[in-house]
C-alpha cells in the first residue's frame, strides 16, 4: 500500500491509464461536456471542443399517475418491512432489537476499559529496576559494596621486556604475597613488579609509590591455559574470596575489576552480564574455554578479576575482542578451571600429567613444502638429551610427517594427538628423513614446563633457525605440474 494519497485527479488510478493536458480529451458517455475516453467517435471534428449530443426528452406523466405509484411504493415497502421482522422472529426467537441487552454490554465494555487504565495508571515509573538490578539475585550485594570488598585485592602488573615495559592485572590469591594473573601479562618479562592498590596507602605519598611497588618473582607458568602464580614479600594483604564459576548462569550479574590502559586507571570497575558459558576461543595458538561478558574488558584487564553479586571471583579476565566494529565480547578463564592449574604451578612451579615428546621445531608450510619438495609437517630443530624422542632416535631436521597413522601438518595437530595421551605412553612417531618414511617408537615423558615446541603451540622457540638451508642441495625441487603429468 503506498505511504500517500494522490493529489492530482487519479486517485488509485494505474500509471498506464494517467492521461496528461497533452493526451486526448476526455468525453463522459452521455457526451454532455464533449470529453471522451479512448479513441474520438467517427465523424468527430478533429479541433471541437464542449460539443453536445442530442437526446429527444421522455413525455411527462399526469399527476394522478404520480399520485398512485407513489402509493403503491409505500405499501409495498411496509409490507415488505413486516414480513422480514416476523421472519427473523419466526426462525431466531429474539427480538430484532434488545435495547437493555445492548445497553448492559455497552456498560460492562466501558467498566473494562475503565479499569484498564486505571491499572496501567498504577504503574509506578519513577522507580524502574536497572539492568545491574534485574540481573542480581535478591540476597546479592549492591555493587558499590561488591567493588569496596575486592578492590583491594586487585594488583597491578608491571614488566620490564626486551621491548619496553608492560602492564596487566592480577588478584592477590593469599596474604602472604601469592598473586595470579594471564601467563601473557609476563611473557618474555625480564623483570616483574605488582603495584598493590592505594588501599594499602600510609598516607605519604612520596613513601607510598615506593612502598606500593614490589618486585615479584614468578612461581610458575602455563602458557596453555594462559596462567600465572607470582609470589612477592608482603604479609597482611586482603585475599580475593573465591566463588564458583559451575554455579554461573547466563544473564546473572558480572563485574569487571582491572587497571585497563595502564596504572594510570588503576582499579577501574565496569558491569554487565554473563553473556555466555562454556565459549571456546584461540589466541594466538592458545585455545581456551572462557566465560563470555558484555562488561568492558580492555586492554591492562588482563589477569584481573570477574566478579559475581556477591562479591566472589569468578573468573580471571584473559582477553577482549580487538576490532573498532565489535563491542561487548570480554572473555575470562572460568576459577574452576583456574585453581587445579594454580595449584599445580603454587606446589610444582609446572602443571604435572602432561606429556612430552622432548623435541623443539617450526611447521613445514605449503610454500616450504612446494619449493622444496618435501613434505608437509612439523621440522625438529633440537632434541632435549635424555628425551623420550633422543632414546627413539629421533634427529634433527626429521620432519614429523604423522604421529599413530594420524597426518600431520605442523605442530597443532601433533600436539592435539599426543595430549590424548599420558606420560609413560608409547607412541609411534612417522618421519620424512633423507627421503624416506622412518617409524620410531617413543616413550612420552612429563612436561615439567620448560619451552619446547611439543610442550606450547609456539614456532618462535626456534631462535631463527631455518632447518630448510639443508634441503637446498641434493633435493630436487618440486614440480607441482610434473606431478600431474604437465600441462
Amino acid at each position: 500500500m503506498n505511504e500517500f494519497n494522490n493529489f492530482s485527479g487519479y486517485q488509485n488510478e494505474p500509471e498506464t491509464q494517467r492521461h496528461t493536458g497533452n493526451e486526448q480529451p476526455r468525453q463522459n458517455m452521455n457526451g454532455a461536456n464533449g470529453y471522451y475516453y479512448g479513441a474520438r467517435p467517427q465523424g468527430y471534428p478533429e479541433n471541437a471542443m464542449n460539443e453536445f449530443s442530442y437526446s429527444p426528452a421522455k413525455p411527462k406523466k399526469t399527476v394522478g399517475k404520480k399520485i398512485l405509484t407513489g402509493t403503491m411504493a409505500i405499501l409495498c415497502a411496509a409490507a415488505i418491512g413486516t414480513t422480514s421482522i416476523v421472519g427473523y422472529k419466526l426462525v431466531t426467537g429474539k427480538n430484532l432489537v434488545e435495547t437493555g441487552s445492548s445497553q448492559s454490554n455497552v456498560s460492562k465494555s466501558s467498566a473494562k476499559d475503565s479499569s484498564s487504565s486505571e491499572a496501567a495508571s498504577t504503574i509506578n515509573r519513577e522507580d524502574l529496576p536497572t539492568l545491574e538490578q534485574l540481573a542480581a539475585p535478591a540476597d546479592a550485594m549492591s555493587i558499590p559494596d561488591v567493588i569496596d570488598k575486592v578492590s583491594p585485592s586487585v594488583v597491578g602488573i608491571t614488566c620490564i621486556t626486551s621491548q619496553g615495559i608492560a602492564t596487566g592485572s592480577g588478584i592477590i590469591l593469599s596474604e602472604d604475597g601469592y598473586i595470579i594473573t594471564n601467563a601473557h601479562v609476563i611473557e618474555g618479562a625480564e623483570s616483574i613488579s605488582v603495584v598493590l592498590p592505594t588501599y594499602y596507602s600510609e598516607g605519604d605519598e612520596e613513601e607510598d609509590e615506593e612502598n606500593l611497588t614490589i618486585t615479584a618473582e614468578k612461581v610458575g607458568s602455563d602458557e596453555q591455559t594462559d596462567i600465572a602464580v607470582l609470589k612477592i614479600d608482603k604479609t597482611g594483604l586482603v585475599k580475593a574470596e573465591i566463588g564458583k564459576s559451575e554455579d554461573v548462569r547466563v544473564g546473572e550479574l558480572a563485574i569487571v575489576i582491572g587497571n585497563p590502559l595502564g596504572l594510570d586507571l588503576a582499579n577501574t570497575a565496569t558491569t554487565g552480564i554473563i553473556s555466555a558459558k562454556d565459549r571456546t576461543i584461540t589466541v594466538e595458538d592458545i585455545t581456551m574455554k572462557v566465560f563470555q561478558t558484555d562488561a568492558s574488558i580492555n586492554s591492562g584487564n588482563s589477569g584481573g578479576a570477574l566478579i559475581n553479586a556477591y562479591g566472589q571471583v569468578i573468573g580471571i579476565t584473559s582477553a577482549k575482542v580487538a576490532s573498532s566494529s565489535v563491542e561487548g565480547l570480554g572473555f575470562a578463564i572460568p576459577i574452576d578451571d583456574a585453581l587445579p592449574i594454580i595449584t599445580d604451578l603454587m606446589e610444582n612451579g609446572y602443571v604435572t600429567g602432561r606429556p612430552s615428546l622432548g623435541i623443539t621445531g617450526t611447521d613445514v608450510t605449503t610454500a616450504y613444502s612446494t619449493y622444496y619438495g618435501i613434505p608437509q609437517g612439523f621440522m625438529v630443530a633440537e632434541v632435549t638429551e635424555g628425551s623420550g624422542a633422543d632414546e627413539a632416535g629421533v634427529q634433527q631436521n626429521d620432519i614429523i610427517i604423522a604421529i599413530n597413522d594420524t597426518i600431520v601438518s605442523g605442530i597443532s595437530e601433533l600436539n592435539e594427538v599426543k595430549n590424548s595421551f599420558k606420560p609413560g605412553d608409547t607412541v609411534t612417531l612417522t618421519v620424512y628423513r633423507n627421503g624416506k618414511k622412518i617409524d620410531l617408537e617413543v616413550v612420552l615423558g612429563e612436561s615439567t614446563g620448560e619451552q619446547s615446541s611439543d610442550d606450547n603451540d609456539d614456532n618462535g622457540s626456534t631462535n631463527g633457525y631455518n632447518g630448510y638451508n639443508d634441503y637446498g642441495d641434493g633435493y630436487n625441487y618440486f614440480n607441482p605440474f610434473g606431478f600431474y603429468g604437465g600441462f
